[in-house]
């Protein structure tokens, strides 16, 4: 942002306070700006629409306690209503250089004594000032004036004179007047937000308690960016990061999600019976593989397709492919309505089931950091620090996972189509083998420590390449229309 008021300042000449107000009035388009600027006809209009005095023409004369009790005879500001506020000792005066158009807090004077129209207290004349519209009001009127607008409205770009003539208040003057840090620190905020939201290069982290806001350097059809804090997203729409997903078929996911007559009440579902003992299971982590905690089954299933755990460990693994057999062979319209919504419902709870896992990542980090302390009994702290990386390897896999599924919903049968269920088994048979290692295997010695190491950092870079060998055959895909 300062970089852009210092660019066009060099050109136009004018203070920093007022190029920030005129780039705000054009929604910070320079190109825009300069070509009404230097336009002598629209010079004028782009002045006068952002309720700025032009520097250019002469100003006001505000002498006189008369003249200024006419320019304000018919303020509605007497009804102003105060807020509570510390008072503070008003600081003199600040005088702006001639050329700027507003001339801040200038002093009102020769006259030694003014009644405020505001609050109709009669102050000395360094204690009173306004812009240079002529409209002249008491320091303390002017600090309620500014902390309502800016605490209560939320307005920074288009605060105007109290005495509603529509000529804007700048920066340096808010600055001056504003002595309490919190307010100030607002006022920047709502100003820094005004650029972000008006740039299309430019968007907010949403990242838990992060401030950053993260620009785009170079249009390289990248949407997935990571902020410093580590959140990634899409740049585009602002969710999390998809790429193995058009953020326009996201968005029709989404809405279809939403949709109680389609989804009835299995979305709202968070336990599910175990399939052979049918009792009531509900998960409480991100691995995939469930075992019966009654003591008369145990027995070991998939949480997302509730078959046998057993052959997801073999070369027939296929929970994640859905059989269209089921459609082909509806005889009816109701059954045909009931295969449609099976198929939904099929997608939908392989990315509930991902989004789940994903849900309890701070738990699961939080159980990993508990077994390394326990391990560190064994062996030293820097060799089970391994661990970190794999869990951030784990979760990456999994939101990538998440969003295949929604993909995989909207993709037509095709060659391309295969291969993708092909790269989204493999990718989704290595992440739950690493989940497993992570939640149930981990146990490292010194005598199994290289071992162990060796197998659980193995698996995390096979997760990691079969995670990019997908990505990337999707958005190939998307390059050769493939979808």
């Amino acid at each position: 942002m300062f970089e852009c008021v210092k660019k066009v300042k060099e050109t136009i000449k004018l203070p920093s306070t007022t190029v920030r107000l005129l780039l705000q009035h054009v929604h910070w388009n320079e190109q825009r700006l300069m070509e009404q600027f230097f336009d002598p006809d629209y010079q004028d209009k782009l002045f006068r629409d952002a309720n700025i005095v032009n520097p250019f023409k002469k100003s006001p004369n505000v002498d006189g306690v008369e003249d200024l009790k006419r320019q304000l005879s018919s303020s509605p500001l007497h009804s102003f209503r105060r807020q509570s506020l510390t008072p503070s000792t008003p600081s003199p005066m600040i005088m702006t250089p001639p050329s700027s158009p507003l001339i801040n807090l200038k002093p009102v004077t020769p006259i030694i004594e003014h009644t405020c129209v505001i609050c109709c207290v009669t102050k000395s004349s360094n204690e009173m000032g306004g812009l240079k519209c002529g409209h002249v009001f008491c320091i303390e009127c002017w600090q309620y004036y500014l902390i309502s607008k800016i605490m209560d409205e939320g307005i920074s770009e288009t605060i105007s004179c109290p005495a509603k003539c529509n000529i804007r208040v700048d920066d340096i003057t808010v600055l001056h007047i504003i002595e309490s840090q919190d307010v100030r620190n607002k006022y920047q905020y709502l100003i820094t937000n005004s650029f972000v939201q008006c740039n299309r290069k430019m968007r907010w982290c949403p990242g838990k308690n992060c401030k950053n806001a993260i620009k785009e350097l170079i249009s390289s059809g990248v949407t997935t960016v990571t902020c410093t804090c580590h959140t990634s997203f899409c740049f585009q729409c602002g969710d999390d990061g998809h790429e193995s997903i058009k953020c326009e078929w996201l968005r029709r996911w989404h809405k279809k999600c939403q949709d109680d007559s389609e989804t009835s009440n299995w979305i709202a579902a968070n336990t599910k019976d175990c399939p052979k003992c049918h009792v009531t299971i509900e998960k409480n982590g991100g691995c995939n593989h469930i075992t019966c905690r009654s003591l008369s089954c145990r027995y070991e299933f998939c949480w997302i397709c509730m078959g046998e755990w057993a052959p997801h460990g073999s070369s027939y693994y296929s929970c994640n492919r859905f059989n269209e057999t089921d459609v082909q062979e509806a005889r009816n319209a109701q059954e045909h309505s009931r295969a449609t919504l099976q198929r939904y419902l099929h997608f939908f709870n392989h990315y509930q089931g991902h989004k789940q896992s994903l849900q309890f990542e701070d738990k699961f980090l939080n159980t990993v950091q508990q077994k390394m302390k326990i391990m560190q009994k064994e062996v030293d702290w820097i060799q089970v620090q391994f661990l970190l990386p794999v869990c951030e390897a784990l979760r990456l896999c999994r939101q990538t996972l998440m969003y295949t599924y929604p993909f995989a919903y909207y993709l037509k049968p095709s060659n391309d189509s295969a291969i993708f269920e092909m790269n989204q088994a493999d990718l989704q048979h290595a992440t739950e083998e690493l989940s497993d290692l992570l939640e149930r295997d981990l146990t490292l010695t010194q005598d199994n420590l290289i071992q162990m190491r060796q197998k659980i950092q193995d698996k995390s870079r096979y997760c990691e390449d079969r995670r990019k060998v997908l990505v990337k055959h999707v958005i190939d895909g998307y390059n050769q229309d493939s979808w």
